[in-house]
């Protein structure tokens, strides 16, 4: 998941801004009490989508997959005022978790969490969206982006992480089971030929799609 040697790693986040103090603390309670904490932004992502965010100005964000709410605080840290992020996730254990998280970080006024199966949520939600982060089961990103696309504004962001799959995208000998592999190298596809969007991947930890949508 880590493509660069910790050395260089930790260069990077030396050189950048220092993870503000209420993120460092749900980044080590969820590392003592969550399972699987590698699915947690960290420090150096969670500044990138805090960095995206504070450049695309979002009046309102949608955020598929929360988990323990880190990177919906990284990037709600970019609402205008009066702004709004609304994240999705269908664990129940973390509901509260995540919740006191926002407010650890003072952000409860601006996050509206909605558990539930993201297939059956979004249909509810109106647009548009300025700035969408989708990191949720793999095997849907093709499905939420398409739900999703026409509830965005022209010029809104959509992001879409572990894009790289730990480098399993680039394996030539993909078993035919390997569901999320394959789904995510036909989201990337996809991207990749999407006319209505300009792209970037970036090799940002476990990789990071960014698409900008310049039209309908």
């Amino acid at each position: 998941m880590e493509f660069l040697s910790p050395e260089l790693q930790q260069y990077c986040d030396l050189h950048s801004d220092a993870e503000p103090e209420a993120l460092a603390h749900i980044n080590r309670i969820t590392h003592m009490k969550v399972l699987k904490p590698r699915m947690l932004s960290g420090h150096f992502q969670g500044r990138l989508l805090s960095f995206l965010s504070k450049m695309q100005r979002p009046t309102r964000i949608l955020e598929i997959g929360t988990y323990t709410g880190y990177s919906a605080i990284c990037l709600a840290e970019g609402l205008v005022e009066g702004g709004e992020l609304i994240t999705i996730d269908c664990n129940e254990e973390l509901e509260d978790f995540a919740k006191e998280n926002f407010r650890l970080a003072n952000f409860s006024d601006k996050i509206a969490f909605k558990r539930g199966d993201a297939k059956e949520v979004l249909p509810e939600l109106e647009g548009p969206f300025d700035l969408v982060f989708i990191d949720a089961d793999k095997k849907n990103y093709s499905l939420y982006y398409g739900m999703i696309f026409s509830k965005v504004s022209i010029g809104g962001l959509i992001l879409a992480d572990n894009v790289l799959w730990s480098g399993k995208v680039v394996n030539k000998n993909i078993k035919a089971s390997d569901v999320e592999t394959h789904a995510l190298l036909d989201f990337n596809k996809m991207i990749a030929n999407d006319l209505r969007v300009e792209k970037i991947l970036l090799p940002v930890r476990d990789g990071i799609f960014m698409a900008r949508k310049i039209k309908e």
